[in-house]
């Protein structure tokens, strides 16, 4: 395998997995809907064309994809989206509709290898029966969005799934996402957070991991990665660090005093016409677990490397600090 193609090379997972593949020695061709962020984002070895996928034929597509051997699936809405409601016909148009059609068109084109970035929610959606989680509309989307991959890929092409936790780096021209945080703590005496955890990752560590499900992913094989797991309060002692606020506290707080408030936002989101692909008083349910996940479940499989992923943090809070 030699030619890899990047559904959003300029965006952050793309690029961290356009700048491994070109270290691996592999051609890369990409395409994203804007231009890059900032002048020479992506070597001039790399063929890189700004364009809406979803707006090209099937035969322009087909073209396009010729002589690739593999595809990594970068793009798509996340959780963080507020969207009008119903929450899950946005996300089945953002996540699923272009999946299944770009899925066909690349095993038309002869692609052997399809690799799908998607969510550690549709993870947990399995793992957790207890908490309606499965039918939110974003985990049920990414659910969706891979098993009809995986359908589509049958008889030709291989496709893989990987699942990603919290993910930390920063990227030339973009801002961190992680912003939201961070002000979410700015001039905060106390800070309430749940008593669960989070697996985490760095973006170096999603591109090594996506590379290798084009090397040695199994059809249909759905790889949670990670690389440490962290409690809430750590990561906003982090958080509350990197703004040198002394005089704050993080304190864990119980379920019953935190729900109320996140029921109330929901409520408020509803009234407005809006809905979030997991609700507010599901995140609770969520943040109040440990979302935690063995690295050598899956780093042994797609053999990505081990990471600093607390000095990631720090670079990546810094960033969004700085501006």
């Amino acid at each position: 395998m030699k030619n890899v193609f990047v559904l959003g090379g300029t965006g952050f997972l793309g690029y961290f997995t356009v700048q491994e593949l070109l270290k691996r020695g592999y051609k890369v061709l990409t395409i994203s809907r804007h231009p890059m962020p900032t002048e020479g984002l992506l070597p001039p070895e790399v063929e890189h064309r700004v364009g809406n996928i979803k707006d090209m034929t099937d035969e322009d597509i087909i073209d396009m994809l010729r002589g690739m051997d593999g595809f990594v699936y970068a793009a798509g809405a996340d959780e963080r989206t507020l969207p009008e409601a119903p929450a899950v016909k946005f996300f089945y148009e953002e996540n699923v509709l272009p999946t299944q059609r770009i899925a066909r068109l690349a095993k038309r084109a002869g692609v052997k290898k399809f690799v799908l970035l998607s969510s550690y929610f549709a993870h947990f959606a399995e793992e957790w029966p207890d908490i309606p989680l499965k039918h939110n509309a974003y985990p049920r989307s990414r659910m969706l969005q891979e098993e009809i991959a995986c359908m589509e890929g049958e008889g030709g092409m291989d496709v893989m799934t990987i699942r990603l936790p919290y993910i930390f780096g920063v990227m030339p021209g973009r801002m961190p996402l992680w912003t939201m945080f961070v002000e979410r703590v700015r001039g905060q005496k106390v800070v309430p957070v749940l008593g669960g955890g989070t697996a985490m990752v760095t973006a170096r560590q999603v591109a090594e991991a996506a590379i290798g499900a084009l090397e040695y992913g199994e059809h249909c094989g759905k790889y949670s990665i990670c690389g440490m797991n962290m409690k809430y309060s750590e990561f906003y002692q982090m958080v509350v660090d990197a703004l040198e606020q002394e005089e704050s506290t993080v304190k864990v707080v119980p379920l019953e005093q935190m729900k109320p408030d996140m029921e109330r936002i929901d409520s408020k989101n509803a009234e407005a016409g809006k809905e979030q692909g997991v609700h507010m008083s599901m995140m609770a349910e969520i943040q109040n677990r440990d979302a935690y996940l063995n690295p050598a479940d899956t780093m042994r499989i797609l053999k990505y490397n081990e990471d600093d992923i607390r000095a990631s943090i720090k670079e990546t809070l810094q960033k969004c600090i700085e501006g």
